[in-house]
């Protein structure tokens, strides 16, 4: 699939703060955004890491008055705080303005899991007539993408996707088919996710938390949990430059795929047929491998999630372009990847990959540091635990 469109926004609720500039600073120095989990519940295991890469709360009330955050559960905060960011950096006041309606497609892990608990909370203790209508509209996965096409007046698809890792990817992917199909004129796509004590500990309790985080890392141990949102604005590229839109990158590309080697809840090792799926995709849009310049990765930490996004690199290409790992720093969930992707599409620099010492035996060495010419194309990869999997090709926009 060859999807048409181009990126004219960006927003972001992330663990360094509001807007992609605090993001960029924090890849750019190479150091994790970390804060202590609210342990008073008494979840977490002993002995599990206790930090994760949370957002400060206080720092949306510039994009969200707290008259309208009172509504929402906290993912669909963030989301609505990213895409009035996106819509505010595309130059966009209406998203639907001279015609042409507008679609929404997010990405969630784990969906409203605060107000999942408290509605269950209010079930389990004190009956179902109990329960709170407020809570439960806001606790289904699609909440967060029905507040944004609400606040940002969009009237098109509305949609959300739920491939774990590979959400973020799918969800952009098919935002651009929106747009180039028509069935759209703009889109705005994404993923956000909120990380709760409980779901930490649930986290820690399957083991697959590290502390440090180290992807691609012989001695890795799990990923660092985050949260947030990143939310990017597509339109067609013919109309963004004719109405003097500053296009941040392209979407030249998209591959989708499935490892039937992997389970319901773990990676697969069907590195070698996904590496031909890439290798497959990207020669059917016409995009030699050896014209990426850098591949944002979606390495996070995880043991076997590592191996596989290795194994399928070095099945796609023998000589590796400089490999980025933006949840190194951002964490885990929420939009890391995206706003990753877009920064290196931009040629922003990014620092040394935190805790990075000795790869495994034929693995990946990520990027170290030193100073990277921009890009002309670079390769977003996303393979999801229970086999899913999306790599998308991001051109260059304008400097």
């Amino acid at each position: 699939m060859t999807p048409s469109g181009a990126i004219t926004g960006i927003g972001l609720v992330g663990p360094p703060g509001c807007g992609a500039e605090a993001a960029a600073s924090a890849l750019a120095r190479g150091e994790p955004v970390v804060r202590a989990m609210d342990g008073r519940a008494g979840y977490l295991p002993p002995g599990a890491p206790n930090t994760a890469a949370l957002v400060d709360a206080e720092a949306l009330a510039a994009h969200l008055p707290p008259g309208q955050a009172r509504r929402m559960s906290p993912p669909a905060r963030y989301a609505v705080a990213a895409a009035r960011m996106a819509m505010a950096r595309a130059g966009l006041e209406e998203l639907e303005e001279e015609g042409g309606r507008a679609a929404v497609v997010l990405a969630t892990a784990f969906g409203p899991a605060s107000y999942t608990e408290r509605l269950c909370r209010q079930i389990f203790l004190e009956g179902p007539e109990a329960a709170s209508p407020s809570l439960f509209t806001e606790c289904v996965a699609s909440a967060a993408a029905s507040q944004v096409a609400i606040a940002c007046g969009a009237h098109g698809v509305n949609l959300t996707v739920a491939q774990r890792e590979a959400g973020p990817v799918a969800a952009v992917l098919r935002a651009a088919d929106e747009v180039a199909s028509g069935r759209a004129r703009r889109a705005l796509a994404g993923s956000v996710d909120e990380m709760t004590p409980l779901l930490h500990a649930a986290l820690a309790q399957l083991r697959a938390l590290g502390d440090p985080c180290r992807p691609f890392d012989r001695a890795r141990a799990g990923t660092l949990a985050g949260e947030g949102a990143t939310v990017l604005l597509l339109e067609r590229e013919d109309e963004a430059r004719a109405r003097g839109a500053r296009v941040l990158a392209t979407v030249e590309a998209g591959v989708r795929a499935f490892d039937p080697t992997a389970g319901r809840a773990g990676w697969g090792h069907g590195g070698d047929l996904l590496a031909r799926k890439l290798a497959s995709g990207m020669g059917r849009a016409a995009i030699p491998p050896e014209s990426v310049d850098a591949v944002v990765s979606g390495a996070s930490g995880a043991r076997t999630g590592d191996a596989l996004e290795a194994a399928v690199l070095r099945g796609w290409r023998d000589a590796l372009p400089p490999v980025l790992v933006p949840k190194a720093v951002l964490g885990e969930y929420g939009g890391s990847l995206l706003a990753g992707a877009l920064l290196a599409a931009q040629g922003r620099p990014f620092g040394p990959t935190p805790h990075f010492r000795e790869p495994d035996e034929g693995g990946v060495v990520p990027h170290d540091g030193r100073p990277l010419a921009p890009p002309a194309r670079v390769l977003v990869t996303a393979l999801a635990s229970g086999g899913a999997a999306a790599w998308m090709v991001l051109g260059a926009g304008q400097a």
